[in-house]
């Protein structure tokens, strides 16, 4: 009889419990979904603005999809030559990164596993280079670059940018967590630097690298000043500086924001492929966890 009466008793109070029709965390939730769509506000609106004619652009009540449609983006790869400037884009993002990565795999590997005089102080020296980019040192650059007669080239795009201390960083911070132990098998077996760095290293190190190339890619793909100075030749420059001479043309006195929001959403899409695709690395770099 006891066993009923406590039976009963759990029942009618889970009766009387008030049900809950939301969930706990519906405002954590809510207050995410807005911040999401405030940040991706300005995307939302260029991508709005990119099908509108420079009229209906200087409209401001008008906030829907223009009457241009997609031609804002042919005009823009072809009256405007901006095919070209993705491919030198690409072409210079990927040599930065190819160069950037393997001197940095190099450097790296001496700085942890090489008994270098004065390792520390060479280390400190190469982040003390983050203090001098390169729109600091624009002027003697261009003048080295002068005188080498690399102008209106790929090398003046890439050069000052394959050198990267904080590239080396990242690449020394994580050679140095690899165990011990697994250098003394190698060096006991016989293995190479080189050998020790390709068939070991570099196979450990593939999140780390990922990121690496996610992030100099981006910081590649994004450079205006020194293609501006660098790079003479229209026919030789980058997307950034190729959205600049899209806004130098007008249209009855107006800037015609709707062709050059159609140049920047065509100039998001190649970094932003090479983030998706590689997000997980990125992470894994800065040390986020997921779940």
């Amino acid at each position: 009889m006891a066993t009923q009466t406590d039976t009963s008793t759990t029942t009618t109070t889970e009766t009387l419990r008030p049900t809950r029709w939301l969930p706990e965390d519906l405002w954590v939730h809510a207050a995410l979904v807005g911040s999401i769509f405030l940040m991706a506000m300005p995307l939302l609106l260029a991508m709005i603005m990119s099908t509108q004619t420079t009229s209906e652009v200087y409209e401001v009540t008008n906030l829907g999809i223009g009457s241009q449609g997609l031609a804002n983006y042919w005009t823009a790869l072809t009256e405007y030559n901006f095919a070209t400037y993705l491919f030198n884009s690409a072409a210079m993002s990927l040599v930065i990164v190819v160069g950037k990565v393997s001197l940095s795999l190099l450097a790296a590997l001496a700085l942890v596993y090489y008994e270098l005089p004065y390792e520390r102080g060479i280390f400190m020296f190469i982040l003390l280079t983050l203090l001098l980019p390169v729109p600091v040192r624009i002027v003697p650059l261009f003048q080295l670059l002068a005188d080498l007669g690399w102008t209106n080239t790929l090398l003046a795009l890439t050069g000052p940018y394959i050198a990267s201390a904080t590239a080396v960083f990242l690449l020394r911070q994580h050679f140095m967590s690899i165990p011990a132990s697994l250098v003394e098998t190698a060096r006991l077996d016989g293995v190479g630097p080189l050998r020790f760095l390709f068939r070991v290293l570099i196979p450990m190190s593939r999140g780390m690298i990922a990121g690496v190339c996610v992030i100099t890619y981006i910081y590649a793909w994004n450079q205006f000043l020194w293609p501006l100075v660098a790079v003479t030749d229209k026919s030789s420059q980058v997307v950034q500086v190729g959205i600049r001479y899209i806004q130098g043309s007008a249209q009855a006195g107006l800037t015609r924001w709707g062709l050059i929001m159609a140049a920047a959403i065509i100039a998001l899409l190649p970094p932003l492929l090479v983030l998706v695709a590689l997000h997980r690395p990125l992470l894994k770099t800065f040390a986020i966890q997921q779940k």
